[in-house]
């Protein structure tokens, strides 16, 4: 997968993976990372997710980032604001109150923009990456985010066999293996999901798991 086949996703208005409701694991576990209010809340691969507007709501400072300009410029007439806009390396930067969405790729961040991240939310970005870039996302992403760092991580668990991803099933096991290095991983839920997934259904899966984690960046 490159560039072109998410932004062409974006052109066609082929975005199932978008949810037309907050995540209720993140209303359900989000408050039990305890961050501080004020705290910057990092969003990889961020979509026009109304999650963004859920963790502005909370008091958190969100710094999202999308690949798609029509993402980011759809979340933000969605949410009827008016972002400012700026160039930086990094792209081009949206902002409207405590929301800023960068909209580039989130492979070219670094430690600068990224070093008052203190609490990570990815719904929707590990699953979306075939196995090379997930060792990639958080062997290079991930490392930009400070010590102490908290973070809020659901994924889908199915037979990968029985479909094509994007979105790929992530083991608990490769999760481990992924984070555990430098972040403390531990299981919050996970909760069988297949009865209600009928687009998987019909591509002939017969189980489907999703899973929340709850990271702590060790150092």
């Amino acid at each position: 997968m490159d560039h072109e086949f998410w932004l062409q996703r974006w052109r066609e208005g082929r975005i199932g993976f978008h949810q037309d409701a907050v995540t209720p694991w993140l209303r359900e576990y989000w408050p039990g990372l305890r961050l501080p209010p004020g705290s910057q809340v990092f969003v990889p691969l961020a979509g026009k997710s109304l999650d963004l507007a859920w963790l502005a709501a909370q008091g958190h400072d969100v710094l999202g980032v999308e690949l798609s300009s029509l993402a980011v410029e759809q979340f933000f007439a969605e949410q009827r604001l008016a972002p400012q806009m700026r160039e930086s390396r990094y792209g081009r930067h949206y902002r409207a109150g405590n929301i800023e969405l960068i909209c580039g790729d989130a492979f070219g961040l670094d430690t600068d923009v990224l070093a008052d991240c203190a609490a990570v939310y990815d719904r929707a970005a590990l699953i979306a990456l075939p196995p090379p870039l997930r060792q990639r996302y958080a062997n290079q992403l991930y490392a930009c985010l400070p010590p102490g760092c908290r973070g809020l991580l659901v994924t889908l668990e199915y037979p990968q066999q029985e479909k094509d991803g994007p979105p790929f099933s992530v083991s608990g096991r490769e999760v481990r293996e992924l984070y555990e290095r430098d972040w403390d991983v531990a299981v919050l839920a996970r909760h069988d999901i297949l009865a209600r997934q009928p687009g998987f259904i019909a591509e002939g899966v017969t189980a489907l798991e999703t899973v929340a984690y709850r990271l702590l960046r060790q150092g």
